[in-house]
């Protein structure tokens, strides 16, 4: 089984917050509200520059992601 590159995650300690969790290299989880992001993998520093757009894409992918499922619910609404 393969797990989906970006889960919807929330914590009833945080409720304003909404967490998104991408799963895949680089690992990171992305709070939607305050635009806090930990990453869990180490990262390639001899290509920061690149590692750097590659994030910047992950969390435009992320938000799109959120937006999408929250439409998605909405629908089934």
């Amino acid at each position: 089984m393969a797990f989906p590159k970006f889960l919807v995650g929330d914590n009833t300690d945080q409720p304003e917050s909404v967490f998104i969790v991408h799963t895949e290299y680089p690992r990171f989880v992305l709070d939607l509200d305050t635009d806090e992001m930990e990453v869990f993998d180490d990262l390639d520093s001899e290509n920061e520059e690149e590692t750097t757009a590659e994030i910047a894409a992950l969390v435009e992918q992320a938000e799109a992601f959120y937006q999408r499922e929250v439409d998605r619910y909405e629908a089934m609404e």
